[in-house]
């Protein structure tokens, strides 16, 4: 009757290109199902110039696991888009912390390439106040009554 097809949402095309009744074939959904989905924001399809809803794999992956998540989970709608927001917001936030990881090792890169030409071999490129060796005299405050 239908083919099996697998679609993995790491590995899946974010190109949007697959028109309702494909992507809810794909899905195990009926049409009208991703409608509902779409008018919920649980899934933003593409649109085409006269409003023809376009799907990507990955967001076939995503209707994969609304699906999921409601029937063998029991999870509410609500509690899907809440969780696809998270999950999103976290795989951006790995992205950025990823960037900046690499920021700071370009960095610390960049640095031990400054050190190497730095004609004061030995000492550090940033300076650190060092301590003072001033003397300080301190006498304390003689009361009124004397």
């Amino acid at each position: 009757m239908y083919e099996e097809i697998s679609i993995s949402a790491e590995q899946s095309s974010d190109a949007k290109v697959l028109i309702i009744s494909v992507a809810a074939r794909l899905a195990g959904m009926h049409p009208q199902t991703l409608r509902q989905y779409d008018r919920l924001g649980l899934v933003q399809p593409g649109r085409t110039g006269g409003g023809g809803r376009r799907y990507s794999e990955r967001d076939v992956a995503l209707l994969r696991e609304v699906q999921r998540l409601s029937q063998e989970d029991g999870v509410n709608l609500a509690g899907i888009k809440r969780i696809i927001g998270l999950e999103q917001l976290v795989g951006d936030l790995q992205h950025r912390v990823a960037e900046l990881e690499q920021q700071l090792a370009d960095a610390y890169t960049r640095v031990a390439q400054l050190e190497t030409m730095n004609p004061y071999a030995g000492r550090e490129m940033v300076h650190r106040e060092t301590q003072s060796t001033a003397l300080v005299v301190w006498r304390p405050r003689r009361s009124p009554d004397k």
